[in-house]
């Protein structure tokens, strides 16, 4: 657990509570079995789809983000908005509310870009290679020390033209609940002179209930999570770009007032508060 980021004060006992209807277990067994497939595929793909052009390789990547969502019988809605222009490096900070692992693959699906996570995600069967493999930035939790150098590789990545993709509550929620916007990675928006796009994940049921069910929290495990999310029926992640934020002014004296006035209007635009 972090000595120094926030945690949530989600639980599964406590969150995870809605009834959804559910699939039954050889429905179950072929969506694990595509998943994986998916990911085998994946894996031996990445090396390789380094050496395409810019263009066809993010049509992959997105074309792979789809593929691993549907392995899993979920299903992808994207409401297109306006997207933020490149900054004067040519990258952007995605900032998103964080609910659940199936974010990532949700945003890759509307635009690939490099994230940032817990370097636990390393550890994670199959899926954690793949992550690391695709550029991912991993932050030490647990070592306060370690966030400039983890800010310094985010902001040198928007320079370098890369969206960068970062979950700024700190913690995954469960969807009911939310968590404050932390401005320390915008201070990486800062430096580059990066725009901010502000993105709104939620999960619902087919019908248009929210649900729970792909929350990722507490002590909850990959493997619990998984088999949670392939049991559900109608499962439909939902994706909303908002208004983007402009790059702010490069001026060294008003960092810190910069970040913290990012953070606060890119969780507004998320949550939807004018």
């Amino acid at each position: 657990m972090s000595v120094w980021l926030p945690t949530a004060s989600c639980t599964p006992e406590a969150c995870l509570t809605d009834p959804a209807p559910t699939v039954a277990l050889p429905r179950r067994v072929l969506r694990l079995a595509a998943c994986l497939t998916v990911l085998t595929v994946g894996l031996a793909l990445t090396v390789p789809a380094r050496a395409l052009p810019r263009g066809p390789r993010d049509q992959l990547a997105r074309f792979w983000a789809r593929a691993l969502l549907g392995s899993l019988g979920v299903a992808v809605r994207i409401e297109p908005g306006p997207r933020a222009a490149p900054g004067a490096g040519g990258g952007m900070l995605l900032v998103a509310n964080h609910v659940s692992w199936l974010d990532i693959p949700l945003i890759a699906a509307a635009g690939p870009g490099r994230s940032l996570a817990k370097t636990e995600v390393r550890r994670w069967p199959v899926l954690g290679p793949l992550i690391a493999l695709g550029g991912t930035v991993f932050l030490d939790r647990d070592r306060l020390r370690s966030l400039p150098t983890t800010v310094s590789e985010v902001a040198a990545g928007l320079r370098a033209g890369h969206p960068m993709i970062v979950f700024p509550e700190g913690s995954t929620w469960c969807g009911r609940e939310s968590g404050r916007f932390r401005p320390a990675f915008f201070e990486a928006a800062v430096r580059a002179e990066a725009p901010v796009q502000p993105v709104a994940i939620r999960y619902r049921l087919d019908d248009g209930r929210p649900t729970s069910a792909p929350a990722f929290v507490g002590e909850d495990g990959l493997l619990t999570s998984l088999a949670r999310v392939v049991a559900v029926r109608g499962l439909v992640a939902e994706l909303a770009f908002r208004p983007a934020i402009p790059a702010p002014p490069g001026d060294p004296a008003r960092r810190w007032e910069a970040r913290q006035s990012l953070a606060r209007a890119a969780q507004c635009a998320v949550e939807g508060i004018r």
